[in-house]
């Protein structure tokens, strides 16, 4: 039987690709790779050590494996993503596997210039090095997640005010699960084999968002749009974010910019990886919601 693995698995998006997987296929032949396998929270599957800063490692982690979730490496000071992205590449070439889809993140050009450029170069880069690598491939460019962002805005239910640098543009968003959904789809099945993917859900301007939070969270916040300096002065002054360091701070100010310059603002191919359309923004939040 076919054996897919998933890698980064621990974090959010790992963890509900492994249960997406687990759902569609025998949980038996499902596979979660991390650096801690202890965090995989997904029962009756496989659980392996694999680091991306090490070749080696990672080679014996996919040992029998034919497809590869590869789960982009997360925005960390001090790290090399492209030599890790790398690193996993050529781990899957030299254990066999098959086929790898990369989770990528949407943008366009006008992402240039931005204080998320330099993430999204990140992602590009390893788009290209996966294409050249020999291997079958999918890049599924994932929309902002929902959940995310109506954090924030839940928490500014107490002062009645959402702020950030995003303005009028639109976004692709799409939650967590539904990601989790259409990535299951893509690694059991060849049919977007070569294929760059959007996938997003609607395209949501920032006041847009908070309106639908206020209808289905009962909320009472409204949108405040500000500049990008204000929103690095906010983001530094929560302490959980600043502690991740000035180079998460600038990407996470550098996505509202690329919000607010229309980059995020793309096409979604969601139905041709998934096989049915993206639930609505509104039908995520309940679905959010539902799950407290």
């Amino acid at each position: 039987m076919m054996q897919i693995a998933v890698t980064a698995a621990s974090g959010r998006l790992g963890q509900a690709t492994l249960k997406a997987l687990s759902a569609c296929a025998d949980p038996a032949n499902i596979i979660g790779v991390a650096r801690d396998p202890g965090r995989i929270n997904v029962p009756g599957i496989d659980k392996r050590d694999g680091d991306y800063d090490s070749v080696e490692q990672m080679t014996s982690a996919l040992d029998g494996i034919d497809t590869m979730v590869m789960i982009s490496a997360p925005v960390a000071t001090g790290t090399d993503r492209i030599k890790m992205h790398r690193n996993v590449i050529e781990a899957a070439k030299q254990a066999g596997v098959r086929k790898v889809i990369y989770t990528s993140v949407i943008g366009g050009p006008e992402a240039e210039g931005t204080r998320f450029a330099k993430s999204q170069q990140l992602n590009r880069q390893a788009e290209a090095d996966l294409a050249v690598s020999g291997l079958e491939w999918i890049i599924a460019r994932n929309g902002l997640y929902l959940e995310l962002d109506l954090g924030h805005i839940i928490r500014a239910n107490e002062s009645g005010v959402y702020r950030n640098n995003g303005g009028d543009g639109r976004c692709g968003y799409i939650s967590i699960d539904e990601l989790a959904f259409a990535t299951a789809a893509l690694a059991t099945s060849d049919a977007c084999n070569g294929r760059i993917l959007n996938l997003t859900s609607e395209n949501k301007t920032q006041a847009e968002l908070v309106e639908l939070a206020n209808e289905v969270f009962g909320l009472h916040v409204r949108y405040e749009p500000i500049t990008v300096e204000q929103n690095i002065e906010r983001f530094m002054a929560d302490e959980k974010i600043a502690a991740r360091g000035e180079e998460v701070v600038n990407m996470l100010s550098g996505c509202f910019e690329c919000i607010e310059q229309g980059a995020f603002d793309v096409p979604g191919n969601f139905s041709e990886a998934a096989g049915r359309a993206p639930k609505s923004i509104r039908e995520q939040f309940e679905e959010i919601r539902a799950r407290g």
